[in-house]
């Protein structure tokens, strides 16, 4: 299987000089398509920030990434927002909705920004809601929704859009275990019968453990999660940024 994540050598700081923080030294990974991947670590390990370089969202770094195809250092910012908006859905801890708006707008806000009307996408955000279970709620604004529900919209907006690549940054952080459990298994289940790739962010091994593979960071460097193991003392290492 082709690689849609590739990241090679990764460096990033923050700050110059004597009061520079090392977040990455030197991180690499590569994500397959069609893969869900789990990146673990201790808090303040970078794993966000990695995330975020990969994405396109932080672009100050040295080292090597590319993203379904596309070199991401290289990228002009017109058509790495294009990348952005075609390829990858982003989720959040904190959903990230439009107050002012029901579901069903929130949930078409990037098909909106690509021209298309909601007549054109009724199709698929009927079917949208349905794997999200949200089909009585289209009419809801966020107010009105427990934060499972919330997050639940959140993910109908990154898929409808069909990305190739899910980043998701915590996306259970804010829920309590059994609503964490339900989103963890709509990821499941998503890449499963959409075949959409997922690089999730995580601090919890039993949502970790619904991807295919957990990769650990260590050190501001990424590890299998078996060599990780080996290494009980780097565990304790943090760093000042995410």
């Amino acid at each position: 299987m082709a690689n849609v994540i590739e990241v090679s050598n990764v460096y990033k700081a923050f700050g110059k000089g004597e009061g520079m923080t090392k977040v990455l030294s030197g991180a690499s990974l590569n994500v397959e398509k069609g893969e869900f991947v789990s990146l673990m670590g201790a808090s303040g390990s970078g794993k966000s920030t990695l995330l975020y370089l990969i994405g396109g969202l932080d672009r100050y770094f040295n080292g090597n990434i590319n993203v379904c195809g596309q070199d991401i250092g290289k990228m002009k910012e017109k058509d790495l927002s294009k990348l952005r908006l075609d390829k990858i859905g982003f989720i959040f801890q904190f959903y990230n909705l439009v107050q002012n708006l029901n579901v069903e707008d929130n949930i078409l806000l990037p098909s909106s920004v690509k021209g298309k009307s909601k007549a054109e996408m009724k199709e698929k955000l009927d079917e949208i809601l349905r794997i999200t279970g949200l089909t009585e709620k289209r009419k809801a604004k966020p107010s009105e929704l427990s934060g499972g529900q919330q997050q639940r919209v959140a993910i109908a907006r990154a898929v409808i859009g069909d990305p190739e690549i899910i980043l998701a940054d915590e996306p259970t952080g804010n829920l309590d275990s059994n609503a964490g459990g339900e989103i963890m298994k709509l990821f499941s289940d998503i890449n499963k019968h959409k075949g959409i790739t997922i690089l999730q962010v995580t601090h919890s091994h039993k949502c970790a453990s619904y991807g295919d593979r957990i990769v650990e960071l260590v050190n501001g460097r990424t590890d299998s999660a078996a060599e990780a193991a080996e290494q009980p003392e780097a565990e304790n290492t943090t760093e000042t940024a995410e």
